[in-house]
């Protein structure tokens, strides 16, 4: 997630890329379509007195009265630079120097509910919700498993345990999902270029939103040169085509964008950069989201802070929009074995952009974003075994679904016995397990379910992945870290759900009856 697929924390042994500059100064540009207003001689005199510390960027949601004219002058005589302002939702995201900008704007009550700065510093730690590094499959490996294939199945399915746990192979039968039907991967960059990938990709749909102006150009989509294969990964397990050619996805027949959100160099995800891609979801008719991460620098964002209660207001709207838009989110729990539905969870992570301090939360009123956002499905991770992997994040009332994320504990009776999640890479497959992974096992189910139910809301499509999910009750053993197995004492139940599965398991079979 850009800790990705919410890998956050310790469980996150991805490397870090290159670290940023020291300065905020090397943002990327913006486009110039949100070229900066015009200047006053009183905005120069605030932007001259104000530039005294780093440059931040920072988002600023306005009141329901306020107009984006009056708020856009108000920015720019406290010292700061409007990137692009998303008038459909009342959010302005802004550069400045000014270490006094966001207390500035805050004062002026009549146009601004709360403003905040995305970032702290710019250092370099990753978060996603991949636990541990890719396994790539070496062609020794690809060649046994394709003279293990059954008739029917691609070169590499029968590896593809995760496939037959959630009876995907079986719904693939009846109906692959449609073309009319496409799910944003909102993620580190996908590449469109991938033989499995190419068949099903949306390039119309697909975009660079760092920095938080969409880029459509050619390839803007696509991974940093020594960028992350996270979301060509997640991509591969929603949309792989059934073509003779490596794996299946999960909704083979549907289509895959690309929403690239992640920084350059160090792989952060920033609210500014989320809240486009949200934006852009919901303007280029994408149907599902996938979330496979958590939103940088907070791992959770308190309310009680003036900045982090700017960033859940600012992705709250940007989410509920898409969804008044049509599109549902769904998002991974997270990597770090907590439980949401605890009274306090020890966050020593944040913020993970500079140097990040132990903090007491309560994860009820300082959020997992996008994952506790109202409206969005939270998935938490399974291995081959049907156990809670043992890396996710869990909680009663707060998981709505689980799905395949992969547990190297659990080893499946395939040719690599690999209980990890096989997918598709930049030049060739992996093998990735974590959250990040079973969140795009949910949003395949659910092209699946848009292709059958072409008219059904988000908040239809949710209610049938719960309903139709494969109802699995709490374990009495899960494993550890270290693989011992040990009592399931975490797991409770109500109202017919549990902590580790919500509702339980997706059923793809279901998804297309």
């Amino acid at each position: 997630m850009a800790h990705l697929g919410h890998g956050r924390r310790r469980v996150l042994a991805v490397p870090v890329g290159l670290a940023l500059t020291a300065s905020l100064a090397f943002l990327p540009s913006v486009a110039a379509s949100a070229a900066p207003l015009g200047t006053t001689a009183d905005s120069v005199t605030a932007s001259k007195t104000a530039a005294t510390g780093p440059k931040l960027s920072y988002v600023a949601n306005l009141n329901v009265y306020a107009t984006t004219t009056a708020a856009k002058k108000a920015i720019e005589r406290a010292g700061g630079t409007v990137v692009i302002a998303h008038e459909q939702i009342g959010v302005i995201v802004a550069h400045s120097e000014n270490p006094d900008f966001a207390k500035q704007l805050r004062a002026q009550r009549g146009l601004f509910v709360s403003v905040g700065a995305t970032r702290t510093a710019p250092l370099q730690p990753v978060q996603t919700t991949d636990e541990g590094t890719t396994q790539r499959l070496s062609a020794e490996a690809a060649a046994n498993a394709a003279a293990q294939a059954e008739p029917g199945q691609e070169p590499l399915e029968s590896n593809q345990w995760d496939l037959r746990a959630i009876k995907a192979d079986a719904a693939h039968k009846i109906n692959d999902g449609s073309t009319d039907v496409t799910v944003g991967v909102i993620d580190t960059g996908v590449d469109d270029t991938h033989p499995d990938l190419a068949p099903n990709f949306s390039k119309e749909q697909s975009a660079n939103c760092v920095g938080g102006v969409a880029d459509t150009s050619e390839g803007a989509w696509r991974p940093y040169a020594d960028g992350s294969d996270h979301g060509t990964h997640v991509a591969g397990t929603i949309a792989a085509a059934r073509n003779g050619v490596g794996i299946s996805g999960v909704a083979p027949g549907a289509k895959v964008a690309g929403i690239k959100v992640s920084e350059p160099g160090n792989g952060l995800f920033y609210t500014e950069a989320v809240v486009c891609g949200f934006m852009f979801a919901a303007e280029k008719g994408i149907e599902v989201t996938n979330n496979s991460y958590y939103v940088d620098p907070w791992l959770y964002n308190c309310k009680a802070d003036d900045d982090q209660k700017a960033l859940v207001e600012a992705l709250g709207r940007a989410t509920k929009y898409a969804e008044r838009k049509g599109v549902l989110h769904v998002a991974s729990a997270g990597n770090s074995n907590h439980d949401l539905a605890a009274d306090s969870i020890l966050d020593d992570s944040s913020p993970n952009d500079s140097t990040p301090g132990p903090r007491t939360i309560d994860p009820k009123v300082c959020l997992d974003l996008p994952t506790q956002l109202p409206g969005v499905v939270t998935v938490s991770a399974t291995g081959d075994q049907g156990f809670k992997s043992y890396y996710s994040t869990y909680g009663l009332g707060v998981v709505d679904v689980a799905a395949p994320g992969g547990d190297k504990w659990q080893v499946p009776a395939t040719p690599d016995a690999n209980g990890r999640v096989l997918s598709t890479v930049p030049g060739g497959y992996g093998y990735k397990q974590g959250t990040s992974m079973a969140a795009p096992h949910v949003a395949g189910v659910a092209a699946l379910l848009k292709s059958a139910h072409p008219t059904a809301t988000p908040s239809q499509l949710q209610a049938m992945l719960k309903a139709q999910a494969t109802k699995t009750a709490c374990p009495e053993k899960v494993y550890d870290n270290t693989g011992k197995l040990i009592d399931a004492t975490t797991c409770t139940t109500k109202w017919g759900q549990t902590a580790y599965y919500g509702s339980g398991v997706v059923d793809a079979l279901k998804a297309v009856k």
